[in-house]
């Protein structure tokens, strides 16, 4: 069966452009291999109407309703190939399967790489984190810890006292000369710049972490930026543009309703953004599916 759109990715970004595609009774495939980046997370913050719901509760409630209207198909799987032109894109599953569409919308996100520390991967979306409106509230009046990882990471820094006590780590990363030293200085954060070399605690917490000269510095959360890269070849197979963000590359967006370098494929969510957040996602994602849309009747 030949699409009007194609989606490549079912999560807030992915769902809410099938949204706006379904409600215009156009035919459409949602194309998603269950692995989000947020399913570390137990629970969504700040995206209105859904604080403190868990991410594939959200997910789960988007499916039971987007599958009421019967122009929208959905196929579990991961796409590997993208190729074609303006109303001639055929997308490649893993398993063989291939589907053709005269738009594509890719929502696929982003795949996060913490710094090279033990205890911290597997305490990633509980106990280290990288969005402090996402999960700052959560670990209020606790003891904050910023692990640099760019040269942006104080900017981190800067806004972490709004939550609780906050300790900058450097890393060796962010040189901190007068000037930052006196706004962090103001913003009551210490600045620690022996590396940390392990963090410590029992299961998932966070008790503290150690330095490369032995010393232990207690802390109960840790946030960092972690260095992003595109979850998906497909954009790069179709010859879209990238540019570089401040944590990793995302796609070039030209003016107006998502759109990529490549007449008919849009994008939204981690992927096409430098900002990461929920809300962001979902907004991003209403305009992919309007700008689909309306390329097809313009």
């Amino acid at each position: 069966m030949s699409y009007d759109v194609i989606i490549v990715g079912g999560s807030f970004a992915g769902m809410s452009a099938a949204m706006q595609l379904a409600r215009a009774r156009r035919p459409i495939l949602v194309v998603d291999a269950g692995a989000p980046r947020n399913r570390f997370a137990e629970a969504s913050h700040g995206f209105l109407g859904q604080d403190g719901v868990a991410p594939a509760a959200i997910m789960r409630e988007a499916l039971r309703q987007l599958s009421a209207y019967p122009s929208v198909d959905f196929v579990h799987g991961r796409a590997t190939a993208a190729s074609g032109e303006l109303d001639r894109f055929e997308v490649t599953l893993e398993d063989g399967a291939a589907h053709a569409a005269r738009r594509l919308v890719l929502t696929t996100g982003v795949t996060d790489t913490l710094p090279d520390i033990p205890g911290l991967a597997e305490r990633w979306g509980q106990s280290v984190m990288h969005c402090p409106y996402c999960h700052g509230y959560e670990v209020r009046d606790r003891r904050i810890g910023v692990l640099a990882n760019h040269p942006m990471s104080s900017h981190q820094a800067l806004m972490l006292p709004d939550w609780g006590p906050t300790t900058f780590f450097t890393q060796g990363l962010v040189p901190v000369e007068a000037e930052l030293a006196g706004k962090l200085a103001a913003r009551g954060v210490e600045v620690e710049t022996t590396p940390v070399v392990d963090v410590l605690g029992e299961g998932l917490a966070i008790s503290g972490v150690r330095l490369a000269d032995g010393r232990t510095v207690a802390l109960e959360a840790i946030f960092t930026a972690p260095q992003t890269a595109p979850t998906s070849p497909l954009a790069a197979q179709l010859g879209c543009a990238f540019e570089d963000g401040m944590t990793g590359p995302h796609l070039k967006l030209e003016p107006g309703q998502q759109r990529t370098s490549v007449a008919g494929v849009y994008s939204a969510g981690d992927t096409a953004s430098p900002m990461h957040n929920a809300t962001l996602a979902s907004a991003a994602g209403v305009m992919a599916g309007i700008g689909a849309h309306q390329s097809l009747i313009f």
